[in-house]
């Protein structure tokens, strides 16, 4: 069953196609497992396409990727991380898909979240089509905030701040908020609702010392150091679903495959006693970071028309209410939305409507890469032992040396000499 970290799943029931076409189909993570359920019907309105379907683990997802691509093995389709995608762009490994697009009655970019289908423009060029999609927002305990007397949830950083100040009990051991001080992804959003991108001049440059980001950081910081948060990493935090059953942290900053565990985790008795909303902004309604997976296909690919053929089935709507319903990963169309799994749970509505204010990374290869840099320094400033202007020149510092060789390239594109070192 597991080779090289691969899983390969039989598609539907049928049996190999002698004398049809055969598409590989790569899958990270669970994804694989779900839409195998969905394939038959699709090798039944395409007689003659069989789907193979390989199962990659996340963890050697990206290493398996770029070794096909290094040795020409690439599959005819995969999924692929909106932070990937411009790694992949970059090495011209991807087809652009907008004249296929333009032609067909069943992808219509209009009915897509308009800057989670940014995610999928580099330079210009529309290299995939998104599958489902995800974006970080607030879990809270709707019962905790009411007995301090706060009957909705922040709206702004103001509010946020008064109401973690009254929620927090450090000398008890209750706090606010959990943010993992190794994990990016919180820093990330609230940088993100700042008007001034995190890189500068086409991604050449970190732009962490505006004063957008250092206003982020401060207010991600002063959440430390007013002890409405605890200073830990998540392997320390231990199980927080648990924690967040038990009051210990009445702000929980994550995503929609949240939604399931807290339903699986905590007891039917308390399952009216936390709800989501949206980011708060500095201002006013937050937005939250663009993410999700997209479709791709490979230049090397042999059976483009085929594979397009599937990357329409699973954008339809109504297919990616089956997969919403089979795995909880969300449609990254709006009418998909309109399915009763998703349209009257009040759990996820919150997410419809943060997913209407969300910005994409920035769109460079080395984005992942500057990120955990970026958490590294911000742990550092949370310890107290760098200010925020000394953390954001330190960010800086680090980006601009990641961003490097990209400088490099362009430069030299731009002149038309010379060759990557």
């Amino acid at each position: 069953m597991l080779l090289g970290g691969v899983v390969t799943i039989a598609a539907g029931c049928t049996s190999p196609h002698e004398d049809g076409t055969t598409l590989t189909f790569w899958t990270i993570g669970r994804e694989g497992e779900a839409v195998v359920k969905l394939l038959p019907e699709f090798e039944r309105l395409h007689p003659g396409v069989q789907v193979k379907v390989q199962q990659l683990p996340m963890t050697a997802a990206h290493q398996k990727l770029l070794t096909a691509f290094a040795g020409s093995s690439t599959p005819d389709l995969t999924q692929l991380g909106n932070t990937w995608l411009p790694e992949f762009a970059a090495l011209n490994a991807l087809e652009p898909l907008q004249p296929r697009v333009d032609r067909s009655t069943v992808v219509k970019q209009d009915d897509y979240f308009a800057n989670i289908w940014a995610t999928s423009v580099i330079d210009g060029r529309l290299v995939g089509v998104p599958w489902y999609v995800d974006t970080r927002l607030i879990f809270y305990r709707t019962d905790l905030l009411k007995a301090a007397g706060f009957d909705t949830p922040p709206r702004d950083w103001a509010q946020w701040r008064k109401v973690l100040a009254a929620l927090s009990r450090p000398q008890d051991g209750v706090y606010g908020i959990l943010l993992p001080t190794n994990e990016y992804e919180q820093l990330m959003s609230l940088a993100l609702q700042q008007p001034e991108p995190m890189l500068r001049d086409g991604g050449r440059y970190g732009n962490f010392r505006s004063e957008g980001f250092k206003r982020a950081l401060a207010f991600y910081v002063d959440t430390f150091r007013l002890r409405q948060a605890p200073p830990i990493t998540n392997v320390e935090a231990g199980n927080p679903w648990d924690e967040f059953g038990r009051g210990v942290y009445a702000f929980y900053f994550s995503g929609p495959w949240n939604i399931g565990e807290f339903r699986k985790r905590l007891p039917a008795t308390e399952q009216d006693d936390w709800a989501t909303a949206p980011l708060p902004g500095p201002d006013g309604a937050g937005v939250g970071a663009a993410g999700g997976s997209s479709l791709v296909i490979f230049r090397h690919s042999r059976h483009k028309d085929e594979a397009w053929a599937l990357i329409e089935y699973l954008s339809r709507p109504d297919v990616q209410q089956r997969f919403y319903e089979l795995l909880g990963d969300m449609p990254a169309r709006r009418s998909a939305w309109d399915g009763d799994g998703l349209r009257h749970d009040p759990k996820v509505l919150a997410f419809r409507e943060q997913l209407e204010h969300v910005k994409p990374t920035p769109p460079v290869p080395e984005w992942e890469q500057i990120a955990n840099e970026m958490q590294l320094v911000a742990a550092q400033a949370v310890a107290g032992a760098l200010s925020i202007d000394e953390a954001a020149a330190e960010m800086d510092r680090r980006a601009d040396r990641i961003l490097e060789k990209r400088r490099w390239i362009l430069d030299h594109e731009r002149h038309g000499t010379g060759a990557a070192p």
